[in-house]
Formats: structure tokens, C-alpha cells, sequence
């Protein structure tokens, strides 16, 4: 299907959405969302808060709550986003805190998307899904996740190596964002292995800077709770997408993490908070908390660049 790149997903609203109906609104909405194009545009606006939408249902607010599982989640993502969308590059939802809900958190994320899309069709949406397998069975996952959820990106991992992850690499128009350096304390214990005398993650970087970017849809996914070794992918990535998580309760320091992580053009960063903006009150203020919240990280963030 041919799209003018001028096309713009707004371009459907209206009468060309009842024209198309909604199947077909859905596949050209799809075709016409470029992750690195959504993404870039955020940047030039001075975008790298990412806000991770990891909607613990225990954690969300008794005045937010309503009859159902799948009200409750959607219901506070939509504050949230509303809460924030101008502030952020990206929207982050973790699939576990919905998977864990079956059919209605499944429901809960589906609709979480389309919402994000309608209010906010600029800012593109990373599923924070971590997947992998041989080929075949990715298969399924990428219809599943960029096909039925219409996500603009996913996590993988690199264990099964680039042939198996084909299915996700050749989707040019989607972000695929590998696993290389996470922000958990034990991260180590396999990342920091030496491979002919170089710790994995650097390998896993320049595998993936170096032979899986061919479409230029590939980023890293990189701790903020280890800036140092930010340094060094970032080094090695040149200026490749990397998303940055641990900002918040995990203790990344924002400062570091910025001068660590910005690529040659002062971009290039998807900084992640989840917990710590849409858990910022517990109270009937929770939205306005949240706001407050990503304001003074994305203040912060910009004081740092």
C-alpha cells in the first residue's frame, strides 16, 4: 500500500475514517506511523521524557477505580496520558501489568493504544514487551504487538541472535529496541561477561549498530543506573535511538545520564520514568501529580542538556 510521506494520520479523520471504515482506518493509521519520523519530531521539540505506563492495578488510586479490571486500567492511562502528552517523546506500557489481568488488562492495553493514537497521534507508543524467539514464533508476536496492538515499537532481546529476530528487523517502519544494558542491580551477572576480553553489552551493541540497523529502525535499551557504561554504548551506537530506564526509584542520576546518553546531535534519548510519574500521589490529584511530576523531570532534563 502506497502512502505520500506528506500523509499524516490526521489526514483520516473526519470523513475519510467513515469512508474507510474501521478496518481499513486501522491499516492505514498503521501504515502511515514511522517510529524514528515520530520520534525525531518529538526530539525537535525538546522531548526525551519517555513515561512508562506500568499500571499496577494495585498501585492505581481508589478514586480512580471503577466497576471493572479493564475500566480501571483505561480509565487512569487516559488521565495519565492526558495529564502528560505534551511533555513526552513516547509512551511506554509494560505488557505484564496487563497480561496479568487476561481478556479484560489484554482490552485495557488494546484500547490504552488506540486512545494514545487519537490523543496524541504525535507521540508514538513503545511496547515494553521484551521478546524473542526462533522465527517463526516471533512471527506471531510481531502480528500480534504491531499489527492487533498498533504499537510503534518493542523491546526484544538478543539471545537467539539476529536471524531469529528477522521478523521484528524487517518491519522498517517500527522501532526495534534491543536489550543491552538494563538498569536492574543484577544486570551483571551475564552483561559484564567477557567475550575474547569485552564485556557482552558492548558486544551486543555493535552487533546491532554494526549488522542488524540495515532498515535504521534498531535502538538499545541502556540503564540510566549505569552511566559509564551509557558512555561507552553510546560511543559505540553513534546515533542510534537508546531508550533509558531507571530514572526515579532505581536512582539513576539525570545529569549523568544525560551527558552520558545524548548522541552527536544533542538527541537521541528516550528517557524513562514510570513509577515515579504516574504513582506521584496516591490521592484524587493523581493526574495533576503526574503532570507536575514529568514537568520537573522534563525541566530537569532540559537544564541538563
Amino acid at each position: 500500500m502506497f502512502l505520500p510521506r506528506s500523509f499524516k494520520p490526521a489526514d483520516l479523520s473526519g470523513s475519510a475514517g467513515f469512508v474507510f471504515g474501521g478496518f481499513w482506518y486501522h491499516v492505514l493509521l498503521m501504515a502511515a506511523r514511522n517510529f524514528r519520523e515520530l520520534l525525531e519530531s518529538r526530539w525537535e521539540h525538546g522531548n526525551f521524557l519517555c513515561v512508562g505506563l506500568d499500571s499496577e492495578l494495585s498501585k492505581i488510586p481508589v478514586s480512580a477505580h471503577k466497576g471493572t479490571v479493564y475500566e480501571t486500567i483505561l480509565s487512569f492511562n487516559k488521565a495519565i496520558v492526558d495529564a502528560t502528552k505534551d511533555l513526552v517523546c513516547a509512551f511506554k506500557p509494560n505488557s505484564a501489568f496487563y497480561e496479568a489481568h487476561g481478556d479484560e488488562g489484554w482490552r485495557a492495553l488494546r484500547n490504552t493504544v488506540s486512545y494514545i493514537h487519537e490523543a496524541a497521534p504525535e507521540v508514538p507508543v513503545i511496547l515494553d514487551a521484551k521478546r524473542a524467539d526462533i522465527g517463526n514464533t516471533n512471527d506471531g508476536y510481531v502480528e500480534a504487538i504491531f499489527d492487533h496492538l498498533g504499537v510503534d515499537a518493542a523491546t526484544v532481546h538478543p539471545y537467539l541472535g539476529a536471524e531469529a529476530l528477522q521478523p521484528f528487523l524487517t518491519r522498517a517502519e517500527k522501532g526495534i529496541i534491543v536489550l543491552c544494558k538494563t538498569s536492574n542491580h543484577g544486570a551483571g551477572e551475564f552483561q559484564d561477561m567477557l567475550v575474547d576480553g569485552e564485556p557482552l553489552y558492548r558486544v551486543v551493541a555493535k552487533h546491532v549498530a554494526r549488522d542488524w540497523n540495515r532498515n535504521g529502525n534498531c535502538g538499545l535499551v541502556v540503564g540510566a543506573t549505569y552511566p559509564e557504561d551509557l558512555k561507552e554504548v553510546r560511543a559505540i551506537a553513534g546515533d542510534m535511538p537508546i531508550l533509558i530506564p531507571g530514572i526515579g526509584p532505581q536512582g539513576g542520576d539525570l545529569e549523568k545520564t544525560v551527558a552520558a546518553g545524548k548522541d552527536s546531535r544533542g538527541r537521541g534519548m528516550i528517557i524513562s520514568a514510570s513509577r515515579a510519574v504516574i504513582f506521584a500521589s496516591s490521592g484524587e490529584d493523581y493526574a495533576e501529580a503526574a503532570r507536575r511530576k514529568a514537568t520537573e523531570l522534563d525541566g530537569a532534563i532540559r537544564k541538563a542538556m
